[in-house]
């Protein structure tokens, strides 16, 4: 057959930059899948190599003797490696080794997402002189399938938006909270103990991993290079249980969303808490679960849901990686998933950002309060669809309104005037609305 005459290479000989929790779900499913690899990709793929810092330290797989080093040459300089698989983490000494790999003509596959994100013109652009390619499906979302799918199965769409909970961490605590409802210190606490967080939280529960995914994201659906600073994006510590039950009183979910929209010439990309209605699926995705929510204008709405991270839901998608890379080899391709970032769009400044809002207001407990609220926020154009008044223990009572769709800069000043209203205590939270 043409196709098998076509065959160039024997093997498919890899190079692991890490053996952590990623490199070892890699490890694990080459080794339990190797025999259907080898047939989709025609000759057998193999780890070759293993970069570590300690070679004598006791691990949760087994390589052969040799295997392992403390050396990054001893694969990057080894012509017989054919694809360098980074699931080490962090920006140095990763990035170094990417692009060394790249002009060494070596296949890379990724699931750094930092790196991706901070750097990728850098990584692109060293691809593209080239003859290698750069993978990184694994850097959003695990196991999910995400990126081959916006680059390749919904290509012939005009992307719309992006909507997705991206990080397991921050769903599982929002998800207790909202189920149990526990506190916020109490819920983080139980996560760390279970392993869900880190010790320090703070790259999950501050928003810093779900705006380096949304970058990703927008940059590949709408054709624009998107830099983390322009990219608004806050966390859920300020996310109180009496936020979770008015949310429920008022028929929403609170979830913490990354938000991707075109509009024309301008992209919005935010990253946030938001009440989100019960009806829609994204309410109901639970726990450590991810989904991202895509809407195309042919295609109309569709979403992928799955386990966006852990050791063998990431490693899927890094070893699926493997496989288009080894597929590219046998059959002497390139460019499969190549950047795609032709166009040159504006990010939109957070103040002209349209959405709804939650503010929930202490104030004192007198006659005239809800008027005076009501003239700070109509001051500032701010049209209010529901208020709700419920008394509080002592001289205070707490007041939480819903507006209509307004800018940012407007709910800004009118918090800030509300706050400078002497019947008011403490503008306790401000939470958008998404009625998606």
């Amino acid at each position: 057959m043409k196709e098998e005459e076509n065959l160039r290479k024997d093997s498919i000989k890899i190079g692991l930059l890490g053996l952590g929790t990623v490199g070892t779900g890699v490890v694990k499913v080459l080794k339990e899948n190797g025999e259907n690899i080898q047939k989709k990709v025609g000759v057998p793929v193999t780890i070759e190599k293993v970069l570590v810092r300690d070679i004598n330290k006791k691990r949760k797989v087994e390589l052969l003797p040799g295997k392992l080093t403390t050396n990054v040459d001893d694969i990057l300089e080894d012509p017989t490696i054919d694809i360098v698989v980074e699931v080490m983490g962090g920006e140095n000494p990763a990035l170094s080794y990417i692009i060394k790999a790249l002009h060494k003509g070596k296949q890379v596959v990724t699931a750094n997402k930092e790196l991706i994100a901070k750097h990728g013109k850098e990584i692109f652009e060293a691809a593209d002189c080239t003859t290698s390619d750069i993978l990184f499906e694994a850097s959003v979302c695990g196991g999910i399938p995400i990126v081959r799918p916006l680059k390749r199965c919904l290509a012939g769409n005009k992307i719309e938006s992006i909507m997705g909970i991206v990080n397991g961490t921050t769903n599982y605590i929002l998800t207790k909270m909202t189920k149990e409802g526990a506190e916020f210190k109490d819920v983080l606490r139980e996560a760390q103990e279970k392993g869900y967080a880190e010790a320090d939280p703070s790259a999950d529960i501050d928003g810093h991993d779900a705006i380096r995914k949304i970058v990703i994201l927008a940059s590949i659906a709408f054709n624009t290079r998107v830099s983390l600073d322009q990219v608004y994006f806050e966390g859920i510590r300020k996310i109180e249980q009496v936020d979770i039950q008015y949310a429920k009183e008022l028929g929403y979910t609170v979830k913490l969303l990354a938000i991707a929209r075109d509009d024309n010439d301008e992209i919005e990309v935010r990253v946030h808490p938001a009440f989100i209605p019960n009806t829609h699926p994204l309410a109901a995705v639970s726990d450590v679960y991810n989904a991202v929510f895509v809407k195309g204008n042919a295609v109309g709405e569709t979403m992928f849901y799955g386990k966006g991270a852990g050791e063998l839901p990431t490693a899927s998608a890094v070893v699926g990686d493997i496989i288009d890379a080894a597929r590219n080899l046998v059959h002497e391709n390139k460019g499969r998933i190549s950047c795609t970032c032709f166009e040159n769009k504006k990010v939109k400044s957070p103040e002209e950002i349209v959405s709804k809002y939650y503010v929930r207001i202490q104030v004192l407990d007198q006659p005239g309060v809800l008027a005076s609220l009501a003239a700070a926020f109509g001051n500032n154009q701010v049209s209010l669809k529901s208020v709700i008044q419920t008394r509080a223990r002592g001289e205070k009572a707490e007041v939480v309104v819903i507006t209509h769709d307004i800018k940012e800069k407007n709910i800004l000043k009118s918090i800030q005037d509300l706050k400078n209203l002497a019947v008011v205590d403490e503008v306790s939270n401000v939470i958008r609305v998404e009625d998606i």
